[in-house]
Formats: C-alpha cells, sequence, structure tokens
C-alpha cells in the first residue's frame, strides 16, 4: 500500500505542502460557501435574468445555493426548515411577465418541479461520473427520494422518488424546453467570460469542458455550446483531474 503524500517527502517540503492545502481549501471554501459557510425552461430563465445578480455577484449567487444545499443535506432539521422557509419567502416576490406576455412566478409549482428534477438529474449524473464513491443502483434511488423530500418543502408536487421517475419527469418536461436569450447570455457569461482571475482560469475551463461533456446533445446545441463529447479520453481525465484536485485541498478541513 502506498504512503501518504506527506509521508513520502521530506518534513519541511511537507509541512509547506500541508499548510498550502490547508490555505488553499480555506480560499475555495470561503469563495463557494460564503461567510456562512443555467437552466433551459424559458420561464424559469427569464425569472433569473430579471431576479438574480448572478452578473454583478455571481459568487454571492453561488453562495447562496451552496449554504441553501449544505443546510438541506447536512444540517440539523431546525436548519433545514429555516433554509426552506428562506427560500419560499424570497419566491413569494419574484414574479413578472416574460417577453411574450406569458406572467411567471418562482412558486409556481411546475417551475419549481422542472428546477428541483434538472437540479436533481445533474448533481446525480456528475457524482456518478467523478464522485469518489459512484452509487449503485439502489444508492441512486436513495438520493432521489431523499432530496425528494426538500422538493415537497419547497412547494414541488409529486417530485420523483426514483432514477426511472426522475428520467420521465426530464422527459415529461422536454417539449416546453428551449433556449432563450437570457439563457445563451447566461451559459457565455458562466463558459467565456467566467469571473475569476486568470490564473484560474485555465482549470475552470476544463471543469466547465466536463460540465458540458455532461450535457445532452440538444441542450447543448441549444445553448451553442462547443460540442466536448463525455466519452472522450481528455474530458474524464481531466474533469477528475480537477474534481481530484478540489476533494484534496477540501480534505484539509476535515
Amino acid at each position: 500500500m502506498s504512503q501518504p503524500l506527506a509521508t513520502r517527502v521530506p518534513q519541511p517540503l511537507a509541512t509547506r505542502l500541508d499548510t498550502l492545502q490547508r490555505r488553499i481549501g480555506e480560499a475555495l471554501f470561503a469563495r463557494v460557501a460564503g461567510p456562512e459557510g443555467p437552466s433551459l425552461h424559458p420561464l424559469a430563465m427569464i425569472a433569473v435574468a430579471q431576479h438574480s445578480d448572478y452578473r454583478n455577484d455571481p459568487w454571492g449567487r453561488l453562495q447562496r445555493t451552496s449554504t441553501f444545499l449544505a443546510a438541506t443535506t447536512y444540517g440539523t432539521a431546525e436548519d433545514a426548515q429555516r433554509a426552506v422557509d428562506r427560500v419560499r419567502r424570497v419566491h413569494q416576490h419574484v414574479t413578472g411577465t416574460a417577453p411574450d406576455g406569458r406572467p411567471y412566478r418562482a412558486a409556481d409549482p411546475h417551475l419549481l418541479r422542472w428546477v428541483h428534477v434538472a437540479e436533481a438529474d445533474s448533481f446525480l449524473r456528475c457524482h456518478q461520473r467523478y464522485g469518489a464513491r459512484p452509487l449503485d443502483d439502489a444508492g441512486c434511488d436513495g438520493y432521489v427520494a431523499d432530496i425528494a423530500r426538500i422538493a415537497m418543502e419547497l412547494g414541488v408536487p409529486d417530485p420523483p422518488r426514483t432514477r426511472a421517475q426522475l428520467d420521465a419527469a426530464l422527459r415529461a418536461y422536454r417539449p416546453e424546453l428551449r433556449a432563450t436569450p437570457e439563457a445563451r447570455e447566461a451559459a457565455r457569461f458562466l463558459v467565456r467570460n467566467p469571473p475569476l482571475p486568470l490564473l484560474a482560469r485555465g482549470p475552470y475551463a476544463l471543469l466547465a469542458a466536463a460540465a458540458i461533456g455532461e450535457l445532452p446533445d440538444w441542450a447543448r446545441r441549444e445553448l451553442r455550446l462547443p460540442r466536448v463529447p463525455a466519452d472522450s479520453v481528455l474530458v474524464p481525465s481531466a474533469g477528475h483531474a480537477i474534481v481530484g484536485a478540489v476533494r484534496w485541498v477540501m480534505s484539509a478541513r476535515r
């Protein structure tokens, strides 16, 4: 069995390596989680474009999302309920009219269900490809069933509770999905002009390529993103390298 990296290098170097790992981990955690630790549905994307400040404060937007996920995944029942209540209060104020004249509201159960199934599929798909311990079939069903409880608290009607039901729900939404100018603008912002220093853009580009590779071909074409085949040698290898590096720096916080 191979020895840990820190025991295979001279002690002064090992100490510096541990310090670097800890500092990078703390910086990354602060950036993603904050001090507290794109969609293809036209109406959902209009709501994001008109009410979200992701262009001017993308890291704040990410931090609020990661805080919600952390609270509802790892927090106590009371923490999770407070996070859900906070989101529901925000949703009550997100209303408007799309350019085609259709009204929308963030609390619309149909739109809430779309956001839920899209996120659940994306999280599960990426974990299965890049996670340290991919789930078996029972584990996938268990994950979908677990997050269905949060979805119901948010107002999602009849959320899927198995992987098969999740796939069926995504297929049912397919006729409604198309890329609007707002969706393409969000994709360009995230992929081509990320709010990152130059040194971080190389690793981010590899991570973005891995994410694009997980999109269905029709979604990638709608968003006018470059073709990045997920089954090529380069994309999964790069994705595993970046995710592994993130996992390594974050392990210093345990």
